[in-house]
């Protein structure tokens, strides 16, 4: 299980201090949550930013696309240097379409589901995703309260991904921190998204080696 740092939480004014703390922790990926204050109702990063935290490090850069029109600009984030780029299945009209584009354009694709849409609705996508993410909050704001029936959407996933010896990635974001990511693992969660539970701490590296330690903690326990 790998933790993703959300820089949404960051401070901006040392971004790049940011970024090194949870680098020497171990951390594989960042979250970069990209927001038009239309599909919700808030504004954040855009290209510029990624361009700029792309020549800084080289962990690979997830984004998060909260936007109305995603079939415009994914193509512009993964340019800027954009790994991962998931999109919201509740805007996109022609979700196979918009999938395929991303991979052809040499990004992971993920689809991501709000807290009231259901995995049933991804049935025909998951053969062709590389990731499905999980919003266990409201997307939009950080600080949330965890929706703890995310996780049966977890297991779900988990569920459907054997019974079809698929391959993709389960990925989760909003509310979870060192108290809760125990359960969040043993549901089988590849990818936790953590934001102010990292970066508003006074130490972030040691945040993310701590929900790590409890996530390691949880999963070998035999039960």
């Amino acid at each position: 299980m790998q933790i993703v740092p959300s820089l949404f939480a960051a401070d901006f004014v040392h971004l790049g201090d940011d970024i090194q703390r949870v680098e020497k922790a171990g951390v594989k990926m960042l979250h970069v949550d990209i927001m038009d204050g239309h599909f919700v109702p808030n504004f954040t990063m855009g290209t510029p930013i990624t361009e700029a935290v792309r020549r800084f490090t080289r962990l690979k850069l997830d984004h998060h696309l909260m936007i109305e029109d995603p079939d415009t600009y994914a193509p512009i984030f993964i340019k800027a240097g954009a790994d991962c780029v998931s999109v919201q299945y509740e805007v996109c009209r022609n979700l196979d379409r918009t999938l395929h584009m991303i991979q052809d354009h040499g990004a992971k694709a993920g689809v991501v589901i709000n807290p009231a849409t259901p995995v049933g609705l991804l049935e025909n996508v998951l053969d062709i995703v590389d990731y499905v993410l999980v919003m266990s909050v409201n997307p939009g704001y950080g600080g949330q309260a965890f929706i703890p029936h995310s996780l049966e959407k977890v297991r779900d996933l988990r569920r459907r991904r054997a019974e079809r010896d698929l391959t993709f990635n389960i990925e989760i974001d909003g509310g979870v921190g060192s108290d809760n990511i125990g359960e969040v693992a043993r549901a089988g969660v590849d990818w936790v998204v953590a934001g102010s539970s990292v970066f508003h701490t006074a130490d972030p590296a040691e945040a993310v080696r701590e929900m790590m330690r409890a996530a390691e903690e949880a999963t070998s326990v035999k039960v």
